[in-house]
């Protein structure tokens, strides 16, 4: 596991759970809104955080965290990802993963062996934009069309969230992917924030009365949808 970097405690990461976060280095996508660019451009830049000391962490604070929450860059690129989890289930912590759904086939293992017991998927925008979107000119969404219809079905408790981008999201973008995902069980819009270390450069964000808007657009297929991190 490339892991580069442990927040020790989080209350928000981990819904109604109290966690860990670990960030895995590394990633396919090129999000220009990406907050965690150093994580996805220079992995490992910062130093590597040996698993060990994650499990230290994790040994010192049982009957203290439920879980860990498993985000990145992008985890499912991680060959040892499953081992890793496995050993966190071993000790009695639950998981949550992260993860931009590239990778269907990882993904569905995981969930087959009962490695994640909660999934917080990106989705980034409607098919037709989703390589400009994610800075991939070209990409097929396919593999995330798999990962969005593994997760529709239920076997696991999910969220879908999409982080809102004045210049690169639509209206219209919105309404397809409400389509894409009718009746999820969980639909966050959240608010963009500059965190001074983005892949991109001249991005904005929606005013609050917009992404009211956006979320009044989604509700109409996912009644669910809900916002986050807007005022």
């Amino acid at each position: 596991m490339l892991i580069c970097g442990l927040q020790k405690l989080t209350l928000l990461d981990y819904p109604e759970k109290m966690a860990c976060t670990v960030f895995t280095g590394g990633c396919n996508f090129r999000c220009p809104f990406c907050h965690n660019a150093s994580l996805v451009l220079q992995p490992g830049r910062d130093g590597v955080i040996p698993e060990q000391e994650v499990f230290d962490l994790l040994e010192k604070r049982r009957g203290v965290l439920d879980g860990v929450c498993v985000t990145g860059g992008e985890p499912l690129l991680q060959p040892d990802l499953a081992a890793f989890l496995e050993k966190i289930h071993q000790m009695g912590f639950l998981v949550k993963l992260d993860t931009n759904g590239a990778s269907p086939e990882a993904l569905a293992a995981l969930l087959e062996a009962g490695l994640a017991d909660y999934v917080a998927m990106d989705l980034k925008s409607s098919r037709e934009t989703y390589g400009k979107v994610i800075g991939v000119p070209g990409y097929d969404p396919a593999p995330v069309e798999k990962s969005v219809a593994l997760l529709l079905r239920g076997g696991v408790p999910y969220e879908f969230r999409t982080t809102a981008v004045r210049g690169l999201h639509t209206k219209a973008d919105f309404a397809a992917m409400a389509d894409w995902i009718a009746g999820a069980e969980h639909y966050y819009l959240q608010g963009f924030v500059d965190s001074g270390e983005l892949i991109g450069s001249g991005l904005a964000a929606f005013s609050a009365d917009e992404m009211r808007e956006l979320l009044g657009i989604v509700r109409a297929k996912v009644p669910s949808a809900a916002l986050r991190g807007v005022e």
